[in-house]
């Protein structure tokens, strides 16, 4: 029988990349990335004793990591000065750590300055999540779900028609 940490430690490592994927939406710098991963497997680590539906591991995944992340984000705001963040950034900022092909690196970039709901909530909807359980993660009404999906989906179709 496995112990709690090599269970809470085979679940991080088949489920990592939800967490990269979500830190990668909200931060466009490598070391904030670095920083919201220890985060988020420290808050996982607190919670996981209290999961109890063990069939939904990636939804709380999910909510965790985008909960931490959208926290973190605002406990950054308030700390330090950002400079309003341009619609697409230039070369030197678009997220070079990853091999991502040219159009998929526009897309992150362009869903990066979605406020945060709309972020993961089009995350999960990459995911191919259903709106159930998008609805579900976020904390939202599956109707509001559709609503924000269609909106995201007409700001990131204009911001990348602007290309």
């Amino acid at each position: 029988m496995k112990s709690t940490k090599e269970e809470f430690l085979e679940i991080l490592s088949n489920y990592q990349g939800i967490l990269h994927k979500v830190s990668l939406v909200y931060f466009k710098n490598k070391t904030d990335r670095e920083d919201n991963l220890q985060e988020i497997i420290y808050q996982l680590w607190k919670s996981f004793s209290s999961v109890r539906n063990h069939k939904s591991i990636g939804s709380w995944i999910y909510a965790v990591s985008i909960n931490t992340s959208i926290s973190r984000v605002k406990k950054v705001s308030r700390i330090e000065y950002r400079e309003i963040i341009p619609d697409l950034p230039d070369k030197s900022n678009v997220i070079d750590e990853m091999s991502m092909n040219e159009s998929l690196q526009l897309l992150f970039n362009a869903i990066y300055n979605l406020d945060e709901i709309d972020k993961s909530i089009m995350l999960l909807y990459l995911e191919e999540k259903s709106y159930d359980e998008i609805a579900e993660i976020i904390g939202i009404s599956k109707s509001n779900v559709g609503v924000r999906i269609n909106r995201a989906k007409e700001k990131l179709k204009q911001k990348l028609t602007l290309i």
